[in-house]
């Protein structure tokens, strides 16, 4: 790798891992960079295994952070002695977390304005939809049929519009920062 690549490489895994990291900072609930950075990743690491990895390492780190030294204290009862390497729902939110990267493959092969827009609303969409059907399925509290997964779904519209605000925060966050990094540092504009 040369010395442009390595730079560029390394400035977007810091800003995906401090955005990752940003979820221990007091926040509203669902208010995360979740889908940001997917999208981010999927946008601007031009080796596509690495905007798989970098944002799935990214997220998973924090979720051990968020688990053991967050939720443990939280709710003791719940999360018990054991270290947690996965959360009971971490299939879904990792899946949904796919399916975000996966979509900014498709909308940020070009990224403007309109198209970031477009996928944080399909992002948050995306989390939404995958995340609550998670819970339908993996909690107890719903019957498992239609009446509980609708029951499921109108149980997280509130934390929706946290989704999408987060979304559309960091997205701003992430990929106006790396705009404003690449016009301070010339040798990014070239590394690819």
């Amino acid at each position: 790798m040369n010395n442009k690549i390595q730079l560029r490489f390394g400035i977007l895994t810091l800003m995906i891992l401090a955005a990752a990291l940003s979820r221990l900072l007091p926040h509203p609930h669902n208010f995360t960079p979740i889908g940001a950075i997917g999208l981010f990743g999927a946008a601007h690491f031009s080796r596509k295994y690495l905007a798989v990895i970098v944002p799935f390492l990214a997220l998973w780190v924090s979720d051990l952070l968020l688990n053991n030294l967050v939720y443990a204290r939280m709710y003791p009862d719940f999360y018990g002695d054991a270290f947690v390497w996965f959360g009971t729902f971490t299939p879904y939110v990792y899946g949904a977390f796919a399916l975000i990267i996966g979509l900014g493959f498709v909308l940020l092969r070009k990224v403007k304005v309109t198209n970031l827009l477009a996928a944080s609303l399909g992002a948050s969409v995306l989390f939404f939809l995958v995340t609550n059907a998670g819970s339908w399925w993996a909690s107890p509290q719903y019957t498992k049929d239609f009446t509980g997964l609708i029951a499921a779904y109108t149980a997280g519209i509130p934390f929706f519009w946290n989704t999408l605000l987060g979304d559309l925060f960091y997205v701003g966050v992430l990929f106006g920062g790396y705009a404003w990094i690449k016009q301070q540092v010339p040798a990014l504009q070239t590394a690819s």
